[in-house]
């Protein structure tokens, strides 16, 4: 082959090979940055979201992943990595997660899912018309937690000290803390707050509790929570201390109770808005979704190895019952 027939057969070579660099480039990529571990469940729940809008991880998009792993601090310069990647859009799971992306870009869309008021957050200027660059899911967890209160004084009435377990670096916290203190008071119950953001540090919580004769545990909604979620049922089971969570996979995961909005439909509509998004719908006219539904779950297993009798009008309301 002479210089000017390979020149040709390169050329050739290289015409064939633009156009699948070229698609590779036009793959549209969306950044998910995380405060912790995300559960399979709703990874799988956003990808069926996605799948939904006609979006498949690894088809027609790529998804890049980035956790904090419950340092929260490491969350900013994780968002502002996702910035400088040029990512097509963000999404986030937690309120730290989404301040970290907000405070990173006003041009990349964000969608986030949080557990507090997104307006009083400053996440966005209104549920009906968030206004910026940032849409999403409000679970509602923390508005729920005086309910959560309600529902474990009906479950253990003798419980005159109930603890509440907190995140100290979650935005929310001291919010959450005030609206708990007012449900206990109306109560007539005493709280006690535990703080923890490390494994060893829930470990210290649950010492904490023999000293503080605590005979009822809340545990905050927070990413901690799901990543660590095996360490706190075994905990409360060691130290037979009831306990009520946010969500379901704890109860399934052996707690005792939970009250709130499905984690995995939330995830699911992250997806759907994600996919919005990537087909040319602006933030700012996709209103935040809020939930209509909310689970209530009794795991009777642990109930009876707490020595718990569960009164049959909390059976009654019950959404799942886990025998």
């Amino acid at each position: 082959m002479n210089r000017r027939e390979l020149m040709l057969v390169l050329g050739a070579a290289m015409t064939v090979a633009l156009p699948s660099r070229a698609q590779q480039k036009a793959m549209p990529v969306i950044g998910n940055l995380a405060s912790g571990s995300l559960s399979p469940r709703s990874l799988a729940a956003f990808h069926q979201g996605l799948s939904e809008t006609g979006h498949v991880e690894g088809q027609d998009v790529v998804i890049e992943y980035r956790s904090a792993e419950g340092r929260y601090d490491q969350l900013p310069a994780l968002a502002a990595g996702l910035v400088g990647r040029k990512v097509d859009v963000i999404v986030t799971g937690s309120l730290p997660a989404a301040l970290a992306a907000k405070n990173a870009t006003s041009l990349i869309p964000v969608v986030f899912l949080t557990g507090g008021d997104p307006v009083e957050d400053g996440l966005v200027a209104s549920l009906a018309r968030p206004g910026g660059n940032l849409t999403g899911v409000s679970i509602m967890a923390f508005e729920l937690m005086p309910k959560q209160l309600e529902l474990l004084s009906e479950l253990v009435p003798q419980a005159g000290v109930i603890a509440l377990l907190v995140n100290p670096i979650n935005p929310g916290t001291e919010r959450i803390i005030g609206d708990v203190q007012e449900a206990a008071r109306a109560k007539g119950r005493q709280l006690s707050i535990l703080k923890a953001s490390t494994e060893s540090e829930i470990d210290a919580a649950f010492a904490t509790l023999v000293q503080l004769q605590a005979r009822a545990l809340i545990v905050v909604p927070d990413p901690i929570v799901l990543s660590r979620r095996d360490q706190l049922v075994a905990l409360a089971a060691r130290h037979a201390i009831p306990a009520i969570y946010a969500w379901r996979e704890l109860a399934a995961a052996g707690g005792l109770i939970s009250y709130g909005t499905s984690l995995t439909g939330a995830w699911r509509q992250l997806g759907i808005y994600v996919g919005k998004i990537l087909k040319g719908a602006k933030p700012a006219d996709l209103p935040v979704q809020q939930p209509t539904i909310f689970e209530l779950v009794i795991n009777l297993k642990t109930a009876k190895e707490l020595g718990l009798t569960v009164p049959p009008s909390l059976l009654a309301r019950a959404d799942e019952v886990i025998e």
